[in-house]
């Protein structure tokens, strides 16, 4: 089967994983720093083997769901008419990953730095990349914000997605401020996508509320 340019380019950043993997092997130790708290600094560890391959596996399972979901969707049809823009979001939340998994080897092997912080710039390149998905995604069972209230009213659904999208890329835009604050950068990640979530629940019933007075 030939794959298209977005498949091809999500099947070599997979490969490059594990390839990094298998690479960086012999010269992580036998224990791997594998999780960092809020201020950045690492709480936990698990053995080599995990703690380079775990993600690697996570990731395939994650990209595999995604490119599965819009083929068993029952509004596939509609997923059709925003798939470069999907196929867009899985690339870059690959190369996300994998980032992460970058900063993950470069710690094991004696780097040390922020982690939080310098994963501030890749959460404000998702944040962005979501917020431009969502002004262009049609009604579907899988991607978006899917509440009783998107789901009963294509209008509902296109207005919360063209503001969430809004409020997602300017909470890319206040995410990097992490950047200049290291200790709360956690914050300028979590807080802007935990309320854009909250927001746009409560604004789409709002809308559909509007509706059916009409």
């Amino acid at each position: 089967m030939k794959l298209g340019r977005s498949e091809a380019i999500i099947a070599l950043v997979l490969v490059l994983f594990f390839l990094t993997g298998v690479y960086f092997y012999p010269q992580m130790p036998e224990m791997i720093a594998s999780h960092w708290n809020a201020r950045g600094q690492a709480d936990d560890y698990m053995s080599r083997f995990w703690g380079l391959f775990l993600l690697p596996v996570i990731s395939l399972g994650l990209t595999l769901l995604l490119m599965i979901a819009p083929r068993i969707d029952p509004l596939k049809a509609n997923i059709g008419q925003f798939k470069r823009y999907y196929d867009l979001f899985v690339i870059v939340l690959l190369l996300f990953m994998f980032y992460l998994y970058l900063l993950t080897i470069f710690w094991n092997l004696g780097f040390r730095f922020n982690m939080v912080q310098l994963l501030v710039p890749g959460f404000s390149v998702l944040f962005y990349i979501i917020g431009e998905v969502m002004q262009k995604a049609r009604r579907n069972w899988f991607i978006g914000i899917r509440t009783p209230w998107t789901m009963s009213s294509d209008r509902v659904w296109d207005a919360t997605h063209q503001l969430g999208g809004r409020l997602f890329k300017a909470g890319a835009v206040i995410s990097l401020l992490g950047i200049l604050f290291q200790r709360y950068a956690i914050f300028f990640v979590i807080g802007p996508a935990v309320l854009v979530a909250v927001f746009t629940m409560v604004y789409s019933y709002l809308e559909y509320r509007k509706e059916a007075r009409i």
